[in-house]
């Protein structure tokens, strides 16, 4: 196992995972926190799947799977521009439905942190949440981000509206 905590562990992606992020990358209920528009096929997650086993730095990005103690798949955490320079990287997460409020995404987010801060040496991390989505501002708020801005109607929302999205951020202590 990748990086284990007392109920959660991330893990590398495998080529079984393509149902399961089959699921995931479809539901459309997340769609918009992702700027997805269009399902995505199971011919072109095959494919990254493929791309999945290159290294971070070159690819500037990394997905794990979050798992629980039965060993299934709940969720996956990502890392994305991936900036060794500035030893930064953007960070996302999703927790199928059935899973949430249990704890997961709690601790698969310290697991990635410490990982980001030990392994990476990152000097900073950031994320975008919904500012509806209060849930996720309460648990990256929890793990020591701060808001740091405010982009005012920056999605758009099926229904012809706007969300507004905070802007949140943690730099690591030295």
């Amino acid at each position: 196992m990748f990086l284990k905590g007392d109920h959660t562990y991330l893990r590398a992606l495998e080529p079984t995972d393509l149902d399961f992020l089959y699921t995931l990358e479809n539901d459309t209920s997340v769609w918009h926190v992702g700027n997805t528009l269009t399902p995505y096929s199971r011919f072109v997650l095959e494919q990254y799947l493929e791309n999945a086993v290159l290294d971070i730095y070159t690819i500037k990005q990394l997905r794990l799977v979050i798992c629980n103690q039965a060993q299934e798949a709940i969720g996956a955490i990502d890392l994305f521009d991936f900036d060794p320079l500035h030893r930064r990287a953007g960070i996302g997460i999703v927790v199928s439905a059935a899973y949430r409020g249990q704890g997961h995404a709690a601790e698969a987010l310290h697991l990635l942190l410490n990982y980001c801060q030990h392994t990476l040496q990152l000097h900073q991390v950031y994320c975008s949440i919904t500012a509806t989505n209060h849930t996720s501002i309460r648990l990256f708020k929890n793990t020591g981000f701060e808001e740091v801005g405010m982009r005012r109607e920056w999605l758009r929302k099926s229904d012809g509206g706007w969300d507004d999205v905070v802007e949140m951020q943690r730099v690591f202590s030295v």
